[in-house]
């Protein structure tokens, strides 16, 4: 399958049925190479396809958020939306995409990442999540 970006079948079920609080629960976000197979019907963390380097822990990083989900200063059919800080490892290492979990229960999984094409770093890696927006947010409702 390849890694395929967007939000999981897992998220869209899980937000109506309360199984994401970005208040109080752990969200993190792990590292994949080009072998992974990743996508809208991945239910939860894998280590399948995970990057494995010097300075990377499998399960990656824990993220912040950034941005609560809001609606901003839309009126009618706003769009809701949210975000994290931007995460980085100080190793080198090679990436082609990224899987946002929650971490604990079952790691039920998010959005997947696709970076486009092999990103590597030969100090840092850092994600940078787009601008916290109701039309850039990494993550919209609408």
């Amino acid at each position: 399958m390849a890694i395929q970006q967007g939000a999981t079948n897992t998220f869209k079920v899980g937000m109506p049925n309360g199984d994401f609080d970005f208040g109080t629960d752990t969200f993190k976000i792990a590292l994949y190479t080009a072998s992974a197979s990743i996508g809208p019907d991945t239910t939860a963390y894998t280590t399948d396809g995970e990057v494995v380097a010097t300075g990377y822990t499998a399960g990656g990083e824990t993220l912040t958020v950034s941005q609560a989900p809001t609606i901003g200063n839309q009126t009618g059919n706003a769009t809701a939306y949210l975000s994290f800080s931007n995460v980085s490892w100080t190793s080198a290492l090679t990436a082609r995409g990224a899987l946002i979990y929650k971490s604990g229960g079952s790691n039920p999984t998010v959005c997947v990442l696709d970076f486009g094409s092999d990103k590597t770093s030969t100090t840092t890696f850092t994600v940078q999540f787009p601008a916290v927006t109701s039309t850039a947010a990494i993550i919209r409702i609408s």
